[in-house]
């Protein structure tokens, strides 16, 4: 696409910028961010023909709706949802052509949470922290999308690339997550628990971090503990005992015990669960 808009007709229930990030401002108590599912981006931009780190858009649930104002290419990715592009049903991990006017409708996705739109060229809006990510905890980045929002397009960088057919998380199958324990795992009776439990995603879950119920974990010691740093995956216990895996706008520090942190790889997999979906937590036996 050459230079020119999107212009949102429908925004859904939250539809927000998202790229790769902001990493390197957490001791500013800025998190990082981004992309839940990093790789269902990272395929959009292969997609259309995009750098890595190019802005799109990350549709939770949907429906979404917007017009192109200019010819060029997009390409859905993540979760599964219906594409129409100027009427026509249009497929998912593929670029499609837009011609100048279409409209782009998403529809609710069938499996999965996250939807992920590139277009070719990226959402040229303002960067903050060099990064045009949305972050819902601090607020930084572009606001949620409403309808009558227009994004502006960079130019094109590169040529649509082919069907990718590079592997894509499982939807709609039971969530199984790998984890190192700690680092603070002692402060918990019953830590293996974690291992062995079987958890529900709640419907408070949000892009600060997935919300469990299940098992309840016991702590050891009554006592609180200093706020201390808090990484990407960290599995936190509030005093209620369900834990809690924080995700991309997660807090930077924190006062609750962290009992293990999920493996990067499988964060994923927490992008695109929904509310009521499985979880499992695999990891080495504690020493």
């Amino acid at each position: 696409m050459s230079a020119g808009h999107l212009l949102v007709e429908v925004a859904g229930p939250l539809t927000t910028v998202q790229d790769l990030g902001r990493p390197g401002y957490a001791h500013l108590g800025v998190p990082r961010s981004g992309a839940l599912d990093r790789p269902a981006l990272l395929l959009g931009n292969r997609l259309v023909g995009n750098p890595p780190d190019a802005a799109g858009l990350e549709i939770t649930l949907g429906p979404f709706a917007a017009v192109a104002c200019r010819a060029g290419t997009v390409a859905l990715t993540g979760a599964a949802a219906p594409l129409r592009v100027g009427g026509r049903p249009a497929p998912l991990n593929a670029p499609v052509p837009v011609r100048a006017g279409d409209r782009i409708e998403v529809g609710r996705a069938v499996l999965g949470l996250r939807a992920y739109l590139a277009a070719d060229g990226g959402l040229a809006l303002p960067p903050v922290l060099s990064s045009r990510s949305t972050d819902t905890l601090s607020l930084l980045g572009p606001p949620v999308l409403r309808p009558g929002d227009r994004l502006p397009l960079g130019p094109a960088a590169g040529k649509p690339a082919a069907v990718d057919v590079a592997p894509r998380a499982a939807l709609g199958v039971p969530i199984v997550l790998g984890i190192t324990w700690g680092p603070r795992a002692d402060r918990f009776t019953d830590a293996r628990m974690l291992g062995t439990a079987e958890y529900r995603i709640r419907s408070e879950s949000n892009r600060v971090g997935a919300r469990l119920s299940g098992p309840a974990l016991t702590r050891a010691d009554a006592g609180e503990l200093p706020s201390e740093g808090i990484v990407l995956g960290a599995v936190q216990v509030p005093a209620d005992g369900q834990p809690l895996v924080f995700l991309a706008d997660h807090p930077t520090t924190g006062g609750y015990p962290v009992v293990a942190v999920v493996d990067t790889a499988d964060l994923p997999l927490l992008a695109q669960a929904r509310p009521g979906d499985t979880v499992r937590f695999r990891g080495r036996p504690q020493q």
